[in-house]
């Protein structure tokens, strides 16, 4: 059994509490079917889904020294590792999740995907037998 706290107020023409004070203890009886105890309120909703992340996309590498990067120069041009018809990786916590082509969408960057190396879902792929 789960206690319930029941408090009442009672309050004056403005609504402003005046006092509060302690009523009785109840007992909150759980359901009579044992399942609905445990069962989501709605089921399709995965609370991760309402979670807020950074996504990166990663354009290309390049390896410098620390004295050429403190010597470079505004309008110098640094060399990726990457062709400009491979594909951008895109991370999550620093972990290839998709990759796709970079566009430009108005006067913004954008990436139509193009792969999903990984499956993207909250289930767990089942195991090989």
């Amino acid at each position: 059994m789960n206690p319930v706290f029941k408090y009442s107020m009672t309050s004056n023409s403005t609504d402003t509490p005046q006092h509060a004070h302690r009523l009785e203890l109840a007992e909150f009886d759980h359901p009579a079917d044992p399942d609905m105890a445990s069962s989501p309120l709605v089921p399709t909703l995965h609370p991760l889904h309402q979670v807020k992340t950074t996504l990166q996309v990663c354009v290309g590498a390049a390896t410098v020294t620390v004295g050429e990067l403190l010597g470079a120069q505004a309008q110098q041009v640094i060399l990726l590792d990457r062709s400009v018809d491979q594909p951008v990786d895109l991370l999550l916590e620093g972990q290839v999740v998709a990759r796709g082509q970079l566009v430009a969408v108005g006067d913004r960057f954008a990436v139509r995907l193009t792969e999903l190396p990984l499956p993207l879902s909250l289930t767990t792929p089942a195991a090989a037998p």
